[in-house]
């Protein structure tokens, strides 16, 4: 089979590996659809980010759906032919955390596509991929592309249940790659009354409106504009930060009023903080890493047409094109959620 495979920065091939035998409990899947997330993208650019780096080839990709083409033993749930998303997530279900029912902060945890341990856990972009029936979640009535959304879906959930009722609040997004988009989708579902987004990119702040945004700021031509909502100590209740820039984060604490709530979900490194202000406003600070049960619950909104992804799937390549395709998810300008097709079933 065929997978995508990161060696360094700027230096990802195409390669050959044999497919594993499938084991009892496995489903073997023949991947569609694959999403390129900002981590492949920071080991596209940089071979890592933070104190995470590529020590050895490592295939790349967790945002994935397929078709399943053969079910392990003891397999049920499922049939060949279903559609399925998969989730990356494959935490051990044996630590003090799984115990905890926190399995997303798993101290085992396996999540496709992670050169955080040594050995790297190798990613999902592959032709076939036999995954844990656990993970796998029935898609059917979804296009593949929308299957494949689930992750970060799935992100943006967890990040909202993390933030707690947003019925009737007034919502400040900033940062509007996909993360930040989904979360104005999950943040206009839970029934907040007003969303204000911000961003460096018309494009991005174009797709916030068409995504639920009341109202988009780009910072990059009006840097100071957030300090129209700073009066008697701020206007909004809840912040969730998406871009990961200090920038941001700073001038979002400005507009927020006191007791609100950071929501903080990009990664971006760290941090310097404005305690002063987060000690004199009450306010909590609150991180939110990716996810777990949530990710079948982001399925079956989208099964349901709750939420609509489909806006945020902006461009598609064939594996065969797949440096195009990471050369695409790099211009933002353009770009919201690149996907690669694996196979025919792309069309489901």
């Amino acid at each position: 089979m065929k997978v995508v495979v990161a060696h360094k920065a700027r230096d990802i091939r195409i390669e050959t590996r044999d497919i594993a035998p499938l084991a009892p409990q496995e489903l073997q899947i023949q991947i569609a659809t694959g999403g390129i997330c900002g981590s492949d993208l920071h080991y596209y650019n940089h071979g890592g980010f933070g104190p995470i780096s590529l020590k050895e080839p490592m295939i790349l990709g967790h945002e994935v759906s397929g078709v399943v083409t053969k079910l392990g033993n003891d397999v049920q749930g499922f049939n060949v032919g279903d559609l399925v998303a998969v989730s990356p997530s494959r935490p051990c279900y044996q630590c003090k955390f799984c115990h905890d029912g926190m399995q997303n902060q798993c101290l085992n945890m396996r999540f496709y596509g992670s050169a955080m341990p040594m050995p790297h856990i190798q990613g999902a972009f592959r032709e076939t991929l036999n995954a844990k029936a656990s993970q796998c979640v029935v898609a059917n009535g979804l296009s593949s592309a929308e299957a494949a959304m689930a992750e970060p879906l799935a992100v943006a959930l967890h990040a909202n249940r993390r933030a707690g009722d947003l019925l009737g609040k007034k919502v400040l997004v900033t940062g509007c790659g996909p993360i930040g988009i989904l979360s104005i989708l999950v943040a206009r579902r839970a029934g907040a009354a007003e969303i204000v987004a911000t961003d460096l990119a018309d494009n991005a702040l174009a797709m916030a409106t068409r995504c639920g945004a009341d109202r988009t700021i780009n910072t990059a031509q009006t840097p100071d504009a957030l300090e129209g909502f700073t009066a008697d100590k701020g206007y909004f209740d809840v912040l969730f930060e998406c871009s990961g820039a200090p920038v941001a984060l700073t001038a979002g604490i400005t507009a927020l009023r006191p007791r609100s709530i950071i929501m903080q979900l990009g990664l971006g490194g760290d941090m310097s903080l404005p305690m002063m202000q987060i000690t004199a406003k009450e306010l909590d600070l609150r991180g939110s890493f990716r996810f777990h049960e949530e990710f079948a619950t982001a399925v079956q909104l989208m099964q349901k047409g709750l939420l609509d992804v489909k806006p945020l799937a902006t461009h598609s390549y064939a594996l065969n094109d797949m440096q195009a395709a990471f050369d695409m998810a790099n211009d933002r300008s353009q770009a919201m959620k690149v996907q690669i097709t694996f196979s025919e079933y792309a069309a489901v």
